[in-house]
C-alpha cells in the first residue's frame, strides 16, 4: 500500500503519461524477449545501447498483401513501437524488398502471356482446343503434387475447367463463354503458354513493372495498417553488384563453390568447419529435402545435378531464357533467394546486429542459410543476437496460403474491419502463437474497441461538467484511494507484461480489468466521481494504446473520429454548442415528464437517437444528467447496422423457436390421435404378436417378450391411453 499511497502524490501533476523511459531505465527493467536461436527468453541487451539494430524480412512483391503479412508487420511495428516508445530504445529498423525471385518471374511471365493471349480476342474453338491442351500438364501436376492441401487445390481447378468445358458444351456460344472459360481456365492456360513462350520473353521491363505495382501497394497496405514505415528500405534490383561481392568472399574463403555458372553453398564444408553449425534455427530439418527445394525456387528445380550435395542452396543462378540477367563473373545470373537478406543486412547494419524478424515459415530454410551465409563470409560465430518470429495466420482455423488460392488480401480485411480492430486482435494474442482470423476473434477486438471508446467518451464528459480551478481538486474518500491503488497496480502489472517477452495479451486483460474497476466506481458515485483521478487513467490507457499503435493521433485522451483528420479541434468547437442542446433537451425532457406530455417526450428522443446520432453525435439519459458523447457518424451507422443485424438474427430465433414449438405441439397432437390398440402394431421391426390391447407379447423374432418388457410397455400404452382420451374430448 505504501506504493498506492505514494501515487497520491502524483494526481496534482499534469495527467499527460510519459511512457517512454530513459535508456538506463530500458535496462534496468530486465525486458526479455523469446528468441527463436535458443528457443527461450533472454534478457535484452543491445550490442550498442541505446541504440537496437533490426532487420525484418520484407514482402516478394508479385501478388496483393495478404493478411498473413499484416500478421507479421503489424506483430513487428507493436514491437518496435514497445522498445522505442516504453522501453526508450533508439531503434534503427532496416526491411528488404524481394523483387528479384522466380516467383516474380513466373507470375511477371505468366501474366503478361495471358494477357497478350486474351487480346488476341481468340475464337471460341481455338481456345477450347488450346484450354484442353494446357489441362493435360496441369492435370499430371496436380496428380504428382505431394502436399494435400495444394492437390486438393489444383484438383478443383482441374474440375472447375472441365464442368465449364461442359456447360460451354451445351451452351450458344457467345463472348461470354470465352469470358468464362478463360477465367476458369487462367492458371493451367497461363502455365501452358508460359511452357511454350516465356523462355522466347525479351522485354525485361514486365518483371520490373510488377514488382513496382505490387511493392507500390505493399506500401499503402502498410499505411493503412498505421505501420510505421522503416528507416531504410532496400531492394535485392539495387543490391546485385553488392550480392556478388559478397559471394566472392564466401567462394575465396572456402564454403562456396562454381557449378555450370551457377554458385552454390557448401553446407557439409561449412558444418565440418570449426566454430560453425548449420541450421542453427532448426537443426532438425537438416535433410528436409521438400522445404529446400521450395526454397530454391520452381525454376532452379534442374539445378540439384549441379550440386555436390543436396543440402547446398544457390547463392548465384545462372539465368536462362526468359528470365532477368546480371553480369558477374561467373556469367551472366541473378541472386539467390536466401543470399539477398545477409548482404543487404551486413550493408546497413554490419557484421552483427541486434535482431533479425520474419514469419515463423522463413525460419527454415531461409533465416539458417542467412545465418550461414554471413558466419561464412565475416569467419564469426554470432551473426545476430536474437531472432524473433511471428506466429502463423489461420483464416478460422484453416492453413491461410497463397500457393492454396485461400488468402484474404489487406484490402479485403480492411473492408470488413478497421485498422484498429485488426491491430487489437493482434494484441490480444501472443505474438510468436499462432493467430485464428475468425468471426470470435474479431468479436473479441470489436468489444475491446467498444469497451474502451465508451469509457474515454465517459470521461471526457465528466471532464466537460467538472468545475474549474481549484474546485476541480475533490478530497479522496476511501473509493478514490483504492481506485488510485488499482491504477498504480496496473502501470506495474503492464510493465511486467511488457518486460516478459512483450506479452500483450496479459498486457490487455490487465487494461480491460482497469477499465472494468473504473466503471464500477463510477456507477457507484452517481455524479459525484472525481473527474481528475479518471482522467490520469484514461490519459494512461490512452498513452499504452498510443505505444500499441492502436491511436496514431495526439489526442490526451481517447481515440480519435473516423471521419475527420482534426477531430480533436472539431470536438472543441461543436461541444459547447452540444453542452447547451444537451441541457434544454433535458429541461423540455423533464417538463414533459412532469406534465406527462407523450408527444414532447417522443420528440425529444427522436432529437437524441434520430437527427443527433446522423451528425455523429450520442446523447445518453442518466440519472445524473445528459451524457454528450462525440463518437463519429461512421461509428454511428455501424453500431446502428449491428444493432439493426441484432434485431434480425433475434426475429429469425424467435421465428424459429415457435416453429418448433408448433412442429412439437402438431407431433404431439398427431401422437395423442393414435388409438392405445394401434400404437405398437405398426413397429413389426420390433415385435410380431400383440394381445387385444395391442400391447406386444412376442418379438420380431416371435420370442416371448418377458414379464419386464411388457410391464413397461404396458405403461407406455397407459398414458397413451389418456393421451389419447384428452385428445377425443378437445375435438
Amino acid at each position: 500500500m505504501r506504493a498506492c499511497r505514494a501515487a497520491l502524490l502524483f494526481i496534482s501533476r499534469p495527467t499527460s503519461l510519459c511512457v517512454r523511459m530513459d535508456s538506463s531505465n530500458a535496462q534496468s527493467s530486465e525486458l526479455k524477449l523469446y528468441n527463436s536461436l535458443t528457443r527461450q527468453k533472454e534478457s535484452f541487451v543491445p550490442l550498442a545501447p541505446p541504440t537496437v539494430t533490426w532487420y525484418s524480412c520484407g514482402p516478394t512483391v508479385y501478388d496483393a498483401a495478404h493478411m498473413g503479412h499484416a500478421r507479421s508487420y503489424i506483430t513487428f511495428d507493436i514491437l518496435r513501437r514497445v522498445l522505442s516508445d516504453y522501453f526508450g530504445y533508439h531503434v534503427n529498423y532496416v526491411m528488404n524488398i524481394t523483387d528479384i525471385d522466380d516467383k516474380i518471374i513466373r507470375r511477371a511471365r505468366r501474366n503478361h502471356l495471358l494477357e497478350n493471349y486474351t487480346s488476341d480476342e481468340p475464337s471460341l474453338s481455338s481456345l477450347v482446343t488450346d484450354v484442353n491442351a494446357a489441362l493435360k500438364p496441369f492435370t499430371e501436376k496436380a496428380r504428382r503434387e505431394s502436399d494435400p492441401d495444394k492437390q486438393k487445390m489444383l484438383q478443383g481447378v482441374v474440375e472447375k475447367v472441365r464442368t465449364t468445358l461442359q456447360e460451354i458444351a451445351t451452351e450458344e456460344q457467345s463472348k461470354n463463354s470465352v469470358a468464362s472459360l478463360l477465367s476458369a481456365a487462367a492458371d493451367p492456360l497461363s502455365d501452358w503458354l508460359d511452357s511454350r513462350l516465356g523462355p522466347h520473353i525479351t522485354d525485361k521491363s514486365i518483371f520490373a513493372s510488377l514488382t513496382q505495382r505490387f511493392e507500390q501497394e505493399f506500401h499503402c497496405d502498410m499505411e493503412a495498417l498505421n505501420v510505421l514505415p522503416a528507416d531504410v528500405l532496400t531492394r535485392v534490383s539495387e543490391y546485385v553488384p553488392e550480392v556478388v561481392d559478397y559471394i566472392q568472399e564466401i567462394v575465396a574463403k572456402g564454403f562456396a563453390y562454381e557449378s555450370n555458372g551457377s554458385v552454390y553453398f557448401d553446407v557439409v564444408k561449412f558444418s565440418s568447419a570449426p566454430d560453425h553449425t548449420y541450421a542453427k534455427l532448426v537443426p532438425e530439418a537438416v535433410g528436409n529435402l521438400t522445404a529446400l527445394a521450395e526454397g530454391e525456387g520452381e525454376l532452379s528445380a534442374g539445378g540439384q545435378a549441379e550440386k555436390r550435395a543436396p543440402n547446398d542452396f544457390a547463392l548465384w543462378k545462372a539465368s536462362k531464357a526468359g528470365e532477368p540477367e546480371w553480369p558477374s563473373p561467373w556469367g551472366q545470373g541473378r541472386p539467390g533467394w536466401h543470399i539477398e537478406c545477409s548482404v543487404m543486412a551486413c550493408d546497413i547494419l554490419g557484421e552483427k546486429a541486434d535482431i533479425h524478424t520474419g514469419g515463423v515459415d522463413l525460419k527454415f530454410p531461409h533465416h539458417d542459410n542467412e545465418i550461414a551465409q554471413a558466419e561464412a563470409r565475416y569467419g564469426s560465430d554470432q551473426w545476430m543476437s536474437f531472432f524473433l518470429h511471428s506466429g502463423h495466420l489461420t483464416i478460422a482455423g484453416c492453413k491461410m496460403s497463397k500457393s492454396l488460392k485461400n488468402f484474404i488480401t489487406i484490402k479485403q480485411a480492411l473492408e470488413k474491419h478497421s485498422a484498429r480492430q485488426l491491430r487489437l486482435a493482434f494484441l490480444l494474442h501472443s505474438w510468436s502463437a499462432t493467430l485464428d482470423y475468425s468471426q470470435a476473434t474479431m468479436r473479441e477486438a470489436q468489444y475491446y474497441e467498444k469497451m474502451f471508446n465508451e469509457f474515454f467518451l465517459t470521461v471526457k464528459d465528466l471532464l466537460r461538467k467538472q468545475p474549474k480551478g481549484v474546485d476541480s481538486y475533490l478530497k479522496f474518500s476511501d473509493r478514490e484511494k483504492q481506485l488510485l491503488c488499482r491504477l498504480t497496480e496496473a502501470r506495474a502489472a503492464v510493465h511486467a507484461a511488457l518486460c516478459d517477452s512483450v506479452d500483450t495479451p496479459q498486457a490487455m486483460r490487465v487494461m480491460k480489468e482497469l477499465v472494468n474497476t473504473s466503471n464500477i466506481y463510477l456507477s457507484e458515485q452517481s455524479g459525484q466521481a472525481n473527474a481528475r483521478l479518471l482522467h490520469s487513467i484514461a490519459s494512461y490507457l490512452t498513452a499504452m494504446l498510443r505505444v500499441f499503435g492502436v491511436i496514431s493521433d495526439s489526442s490526451p485522451v481517447g481515440f480519435p473520429l473516423a471521419t475527420t483528420q482534426s477531430s480533436e479541434n472539431m470536438e472543441e468547437v461543436v461541444m459547447p454548442y452540444l453542452s447547451l442542446l444537451a441541457d434544454f433537451r433535458e429541461d423540455v425532457r423533464k417538463k414533459a415528464l412532469e406534465v406527462k406530455d407523450g408527444d414532447l417526450l417522443r420528440v425529444c428522443d427522436d432529437l437524441r437517437d434520430r437527427k443527433l446520432g446522423n451528425l455523429g453525435v450520442r446523447m445518453e439519459d442518466k440519472e445524473e444528467g445528459t451524457v454528450v458523447k462525440v463518437v463519429g457518424r461512421d461509428t454511428i451507422q455501424k453500431e446502428r447496422e449491428l444493432e439493426r443485424q441484432a434485431q434480425q438474427e433475434k426475429a429469425k430465433a424467435k421465428a424459429e423457436q415457435k416453429r418448433r414449438l408448433e412442429e412439437a405441439k402438431r407431433q404431439r397432437e398427431e401422437q395423442a390421435a393414435i388409438p392405445p390398440d394401434q400404437m405398437f402394431r405398426s413397429q413389426t421391426d420390433k415385435y410380431s404378436k400383440f394381445d387385444d390391447k395391442g400391447i406386444p407379447t412376442h418379438d420380431q423374432t416371435g420370442k416371448p417378450l418377458s414379464d419386464k418388457q411388457i410391464k413397461k410397455l404396458l405403461k407406455l400404452w397407459q398414458a397413451q391411453e389418456k393421451k389419447h382420451a384428452e385428445h377425443l374430448n378437445k375435438m
